[in-house]
């Protein structure tokens, strides 16, 4: 198979789809490899160690897209690639359909196969393409969250971990899956008093048995979120439903329940965000203001420590690659059901449940 590898353009995305230890891996099973100038140049990889490992560069964005059978990267496909995915072509990356129109609809007229990361299923269940994104933006949360605390960044002024005869400050953090544990995890590392909520009593069990003491955990009701916001200096919203839009935990209305310079991260801005008042934001201009709190919504947060995140994300993402190179994407997705459930549009179809019901689409049975 021909596997084409674009550099990444959405703005600050420094990550690459495939590092050259990947690369080879592809080449030793037989495939051809293209990768466009300069696209590992973020994350640290240079067009030397791509030729190392038996790539061929090429020097635009339209000759990968049009050489390729299947194109392998890290986010969405944005306006301007549009025009260049072809009819038949296999797309495997970072979709996250159900908070796009413009976005799906592209897709669905261009009469790609689009398999997403986000909703490819491991044999437990889990979210194997989506885990090593989320434990990264789970810690950045947190990192960013502290910035933004600071006074000439519009906050509170508070150091997040306090000093001794100082309290620490509060955090918040809605939903306790990957994002979240990760995010309670580093908030407890600098000392700040957490608190992590979740709808799962076992989940809040497993926790409260695991988590540092200075990490408390809270069922997740409208009442006990609206209890902890007078008091929370930094919130973290982490709720995924796999595939569709993530609900609004923290109301419009709710923002007047906090202190001004509170900092509310978003980390499910790319499912649609978990507070009503999110609009994706982008690195170089990451926050805004409403009723005097801080709202930070990067759609990739990932992307702003792409040496780290790009060979995390290989270490997920290349067993599938190779896996639907070798075999063609209906072979492997007959053999592999997880990896089934990562298939979102097919030929002008919407095949994933979560997609169809964000946008009211006919939803089509995967025929494989």
């Amino acid at each position: 198979m021909i596997i084409g590898v674009p550099k990444e353009i959405k703005n600050n995305e420094n990550r690459v789809a495939v590092t050259p230890a990947g690369v080879k891996e592809l080449i030793a099973h037989g495939h051809t490899v293209y990768v466009q100038h300069t696209a590992g140049t973020g994350s640290g990889f240079s067009d030397g160690d791509y030729i190392a490992a038996g790539a061929t560069i090429l020097p635009t964005i339209e000759e990968v897209y049009d050489s390729a059978n299947m194109i392998i990267k890290v986010k969405e496909p944005i306006e301007p690639e549009y025009k260049l995915v072809k009819k038949g072509q296999l797309l495997f990356t970072y979709f996250h359909f159900a908070c796009d129109l413009e976005l799906t609809r592209a897709m669905l007229a261009s009469g790609a196969t689009c398999i997403a990361y986000e909703t490819v299923r491991g044999r437990d269940n889990s979210l194997p393409l989506l885990i090593p994104m989320s434990e990264v933006a789970g810690r950045m949360s947190i990192q960013e969250g502290a910035r933004f605390l600071e006074r000439p960044q519009g906050g509170k002024g508070k150091l997040i971990g306090g000093v001794p005869g100082v309290k620490p400050a509060k955090v918040l953090i809605l939903g306790a899956g990957v994002v979240g544990r990760n995010a309670a995890l580093m908030a407890a590392g600098l000392g700040a008093d957490v608190t992590i909520t979740d709808i799962s009593l076992p989940t809040l069990r497993h926790l409260a048995e695991v988590m540092p003491r200075n990490v408390k955990t809270l069922y997740s009701s409208r009442h006990n979120i609206e209890q902890e916001l007078p008091t929370t200096d930094l919130v973290i919203g982490s709720v995924l439903i796999p595939g569709a839009k993530a609900p609004h935990l923290v109301t419009a209305d709710m923002l007047k329940l906090m202190e001004p310079g509170t900092v509310m991260v978003d980390v499910a801005i790319d499912q649609g965000g978990c507070f009503e008042t999110s609009h994706p934001t982008k690195h170089d201009d990451p926050v805004y203001e409403i009723d005097g709190i801080v709202h930070y919504a990067v759609a990739n947060i990932p992307g702003a420590v792409p040496c780290t995140s790009t060979l995390a994300l290989t270490n997920a993402t290349l067993p599938y690659a190779i896996k639907l190179a070798d075999m063609g994407w209906q072979e492997a997705c007959r053999r592999d059901k997880g990896l089934a459930e990562g298939v979102n549009i097919v030929d002008g179809k919407v095949t994933f449940p979560g997609v169809a019901e964000a946008f009211n689409l006919r939803l089509h049975k995967l025929d494989i």
